[in-house]
């Protein structure tokens, strides 16, 4: 994929489709050593250690609806040609935790791309779920919580177009910041 935001968007679909009821993706960043961990976790329904074992390959997937999954090979390709690497967990009735790491200085180290339009595609879409949103570059970092976006706005729903709109100004500001010196 041309932006790390797709694989982000596309593994976190396999958590909405594993039924969790609370996604979380992080991005941290350390300039100064080149480093970028993205990890998309989720309390879904899990995966056997047979599952885990033939996630990798991407004839091989989960889903009933086709017989490829390329979105973890993919994913994890792209860590390792920049020297970085991959891992992923999984139990039955707990969750996954997929984590990547990336040397952000390699020549072949694929941009992060627009996070902003993949968080809020995912909240707006996935309103029966929550999602916890943590970026972090160095010492500063910020978070969305839809757990606590939706305690504010009680009956209000976070794909009303003030709502989703003011959610993606928030991340767009932040993630400004960040990398404001």
């Amino acid at each position: 994929m041309r932006e790390l935001s797709l694989n982000v968007l596309d593994i976190a679909q396999n958590s909405v489709s594993a039924n969790a009821s609370l996604i979380e993706i992080e991005l941290i960043e350390n300039s100064k050593t080149n480093d970028l961990l993205i990890g998309i976790y989720d309390n879904g329904k899990g995966m056997t250690k047979e599952q885990v074992e033939n996630v990798r390959d991407p004839f091989f997937t989960t889903r009933t609806t086709r017989k490829v999954g390329m979105g973890i090979p993919l994913f994890r390709f792209a860590a390792e040609m920049t020297g970085g690497s991959f891992e992923i967990e999984s139990e039955v009735g707990v969750g996954t935790r997929v984590r990547a790491y990336f040397k952000t200085n390699h020549l072949d180290f694929t941009p992060i791309g627009d996070m902003t339009s993949t968080m809020i595609s995912l909240i707006t879409m996935n309103l029966h779920i929550d999602f916890l949103y943590r970026r972090k570059l160095n010492d500063k970092e910020f978070t969305v919580d839809t757990r606590q976006l939706k305690a504010i706005l009680g009956d209000v729903p976070l794909n009303e177009p003030s709502i989703a709109l003011w959610i993606t100004d928030y991340i767009n500001e932040n993630t400004k910041q960040l990398t404001e010196v």
